[in-house]
């Protein structure tokens, strides 16, 4: 950490900023983390995909699967493909707030950027504010690294954007991944935006938010890696003249995404989404791996769908003719 916990904010708003990814953790045959496939696929995503952060061991990662000392592990091998070329934010999520500040603290301890705890099911109550307050509270005084929020329907329930302009004012509170509809993101982003970096998982509404409301962060899902290759960065590409005030330009090339984007939606089975796009990254020359269970594997047919629609929707594929 190269910041201290008064100055966490106005790093993160010099810093923290361009393309981020949610990592998918590839596990072998085995079972365990396939550590060799983690760094290649990290070689690939920052030097030939050009992504500028990744979000490590959320819930695209499978950590939900991994034991807390696997957890550790995926920091430390972030922490080591990335150094100096990427930055890091360490999801250090849990039901338990032990384990949470365990987290947090390794993650601060191995040379993370940042962290991020999403918000925790809250069983029986009928209302959340002040219990979010106590929490954040807690976990945000139990270090000095940079704390960004996370609030997604699979809690239960949202965050309000009042709530969020509260926590805002925790000193080491830094960003939000903020899983809602646009008109909730909109109004933390008025309430909140001279505090925190307000940031949202959609793609598809990444270059509106930059027009709009000149966000500088996509905070963050799979489609960094998942909709483009070494040969073909449209997403990079897009964002890039967004930030350059090439609006139309910008709008012309992430229009022509859309074949891409419904090929990888419209093949993804509901109870799949992990084994669907470990598949696509197989068939992108990434290591998907296996997942863990309970989570299920694609059958054959669901594998041979995907592979025609993957082949039919006009990503380019590195040394293509």
């Amino acid at each position: 950490m190269d910041y201290t916990r008064k100055t966490a904010k106005a790093h993160a708003f010099k810093t923290m900023r361009g393309i981020w990814a949610a990592a998918l953790t590839p596990f072998a045959e085995s079972g365990a983390i396939d550590e060799g496939a983690v760094l290649g696929n990290y070689r690939h995503w920052i030097d030939d995909l050009k992504i500028d952060g990744f979000f490590v061991a959320g819930k695209q990662g499978e950590f939900f699967s991994m034991s807390l000392d696997e957890r550790k592990r995926a920091f430390d091998l972030a922490v080591k493909a990335c150094a100096g070329k990427a930055q890091t934010i360490m999801s250090c999520s849990d039901q338990n707030m032990d384990t949470v500040i365990e987290l947090a603290r390794h993650a601060q301890a191995c040379g993370a950027d940042y962290i991020v705890v999403h918000a925790p099911i809250l069983h029986f109550q009928k209302a959340q504010d002040e219990t979010l307050m106590n929490y954040y509270r807690t976990v945000c005084g139990a270090v000095d690294i940079g704390v960004a929020l996370w609030s997604h329907p699979d809690s239960g329930y949202l965050m309000s954007p009042e709530l969020c302009n509260r926590l805002a004012d925790i000193e080491n509170v830094v960003a939000i991944k903020y899983s809602v509809p646009r008109p909730m993101y909109k109004e933390l982003h008025r309430l909140a935006s001279d505090r925190i970096i307000v940031s949202t998982a959609s793609e598809e509404e990444w270059l509106d938010n930059i027009l709009e409301m000149n966000w500088r962060l996509y905070l963050c899902s799979s489609p960094p890696y998942l909709i483009q290759t070494a040969s073909d960065r449209r997403m990079r590409e897009y964002t890039d003249l967004a930030f350059a005030g090439k609006a139309d330009e910008a709008r012309r090339v992430r229009d022509s995404l859309e074949s891409v984007r419904h090929a990888l939606k419209s093949t993804r089975p509901p109870e799949k989404p992990h084994s669907h796009q470990k598949y696509w990254q197989d068939l992108l020359g990434q290591t998907g791996g296996r997942v863990r269970t309970p989570l299920l594997e694609l059958t054959a047919a669901e594998k041979a769908a995907t592979r025609a629609a993957f082949e039919a929707c006009g990503l380019k594929l590195q040394n293509a003719a």
